[in-house]
């Protein structure tokens, strides 16, 4: 059955052809994004919701769409998504953070050019008849210096155009590396050197618990008197009662903002201020960023509900349609081994510790730490995915650990699962041969050679004659037929374990006879998802 698309919000016509082109089902209706209750009744059946800015995926809505996999978002602010309710739900949330980036930079310069020039007051004075050549006095931008506060991908488009229109520029950014700085044409710089030497500041970083408040009252203090500011990030970055004290004051000349702590914005301290340029949250508003986000948002989805490639998530790891492909095998491994550990697991996890080695070792890591952990986690959790174990996991207090390792050994490469509680540790290792498939390898430090299959029968004992009599004729006689068989050993007449590959789920009758028998330590029914 083809995956469903609901687009609630205003997408252009080409981008639910997308969709159509793709051969899922799509279901076109802007209207809802404003109708909460229709839109409430209408999600239960879909996988995939495309939204703007209108539709708020809240946690009641979230509720109420049991099969929904995949929440798009045409632009970069996700305020409208419940991201911590989607995770726990394990549904991934996408975004398009490169659909607008030249036109947020091109609004961010505009705003500099529009507070040096005093335009927009200019205009207004000549619109009204009067010819106030005098009173317009600005400021040329080249030779100035620009603090570029976030130098990341709207940020480094902003510096690169500065460079290029004869600006120095002195940027912040702590992930700024010196190459970056040094391709990018700009100073690399700390706040307070920032603060001290533009003449022209420009925000661009997300808005969090590290960069609220950035430009507070006290940085503000700092700024070189003439100081310009501009934001067309978001709102928040600056304290805009205390720029507004400023401006009044003569200390900053002029500023240029498109984004407000508060939105909609109706009232600001920084209205009726005289050079104060201010737009309501235009820096995407082109026709160009419009469609390419809605292009973007239906082929980030459309890729993830037909091949699992996941682009631009904001809650799971990126995973590129060339590494699902790779990595497929590998993924399903990963659950493999965290689903044999999980469900021969019940005391209370304290940690989880992945090894892999070799060529695995070069592959997306994060993609597969959140396959062995969902692995894990569904043996209490049957509704847990890749999304939702590692928060599930974060909630339990459950310590993640993962190593890389050059090839040892000889297998090409392998994943290695260590499970620890209070009372034990488990350990598991497995690998994808070259048909694909992925086989257990070590249990316990045994080494085996076990094919996974759907239905299979662990069991510990000590090495002695019988075991496998017992086991086949036990089965056998109840009608459970076995697929295939794989022993191993620690030495003679030392730790033993089996491992079953079965064509159905035995009995709970049959595993008590095995149990009966005072043969095995260990007798556990297992199942994966193959």
């Amino acid at each position: 059955m083809a995956p469903k698309v609901l687009v609630s919000d205003k997408l252009s016509e080409t981008a639910v052809q997308i969709f159509r082109d793709r051969g899922i089902d799509v279901t076109f209706d802007p209207s809802l994004g404003k109708d909460k209750d229709a839109l409430l009744a209408a999600v239960k059946d879909y996988d995939g919701l495309a939204i703007r800015s209108a539709t708020k995926v809240t946690e009641k809505l979230l509720e109420a769409a049991p099969n929904l996999k995949v929440v798009g978002r045409a632009g970069i602010g996700t305020d409208n998504v419940d991201k911590q309710a989607a995770s726990r739900r394990g549904v991934i949330v996408m975004n398009t953070p490169y659909g607008n980036m030249i036109t947020t930079a091109e609004h961010a310069i505009a705003l500099m050019f529009a507070v040096a020039r005093q335009i927009p007051e200019a205009n207004a004075s000549t619109h009204a008849g009067k010819w106030e050549k005098s009173r317009f006095m600005g400021v040329e931008l080249t030779g100035k210096t620009l603090g570029v506060i976030g130098a990341g991908n709207i940020g480094g488009i902003v510096c690169q155009k500065a460079v290029g229109l004869g600006m120095k520029v002195a940027a912040y950014d702590p992930f700024l590396s010196d190459e970056r700085a040094a391709k990018l044409g700009v100073q690399k710089v700390e706040l307070d050197e920032l603060l001290a030497r533009a003449d022209v500041i420009t925000l661009h970083v997300p808005l969090t618990d590290q960069t609220r408040n950035i430009l507070s009252a006290e940085n503000l203090a700092k700024t070189k008197k003439g100081v310009r500011i501009v934001n067309c990030a978001r709102g928040g970055l600056v304290d805009e009662a205390a720029l507004a004290e400023l401006l009044k004051s003569g200390h900053v000349a002029g500023a240029g903002f498109d984004v407000f702590e508060t939105e909609p914005a109706t009232d600001s301290p920084l209205f009726d201020l005289p050079n104060v340029v201010v737009t309501p949250h235009l820096g995407a508003a082109t026709t160009e960023a419009q469609e390419n986000v809605a292009l973007q948002v239906a082929q980030q989805m459309a890729d993830y509900l037909l091949t699992g490639a996941v682009t631009n998530a904001l809650n799971m790891p990126s995973v590129t349609a060339e590494e699902a492909k790779v990595m497929g095998p590998w993924v399903k491994l990963a659950d493999h081994l965290g689903a044999f550990v999980g469900q021969m697991t019940d005391e209370p996890i304290e940690a989880i510790e992945i090894v892999y080695n070799g060529s695995v070792a070069a592959m997306n890591l994060e993609a597969l730490n959140c396959a062995a952990i969902a692995g894990v986690m569904k043996a209490t959790n049957p509704d847990v995915n890749m999304v939702s174990a590692p928060v599930l996991a974060r909630e339990r207090g459950v310590e993640i650990s993962t190593t890389r390792q050059d090839k040892t050994g000889v297998f090409e490469g392998y994943i290695k699962l260590v499970v620890k509680t209070e009372k034990r540790e488990r350990s598991i290792a497995g690998t994808v041969f070259h048909d694909g498939k992925p086989r257990f390898i070590q249990i316990k430090g045994i080494n085996i050679d076990a094919e996974v299959g759907a239905h299979m029968l662990y069991t510990t004992n000590h090495d002695e004659p019988g075991i496998i009599g017992t086991l086949g004729q036990t089965l056998g006689q109840n009608g459970v037929n076995i697929a295939n068989f794989t022993l191993g050993r620690s030495d003679r007449g030392k730790d033993a374990i089996a491992l079953l590959y079965l064509d159905e789920q035995p009995p709970e009758a049959v595993l008590g006879q095995l149990r009966e028998t005072g043969l095995f330590q260990n007798v556990s029914p297992l199942r994966f998802a193959v």
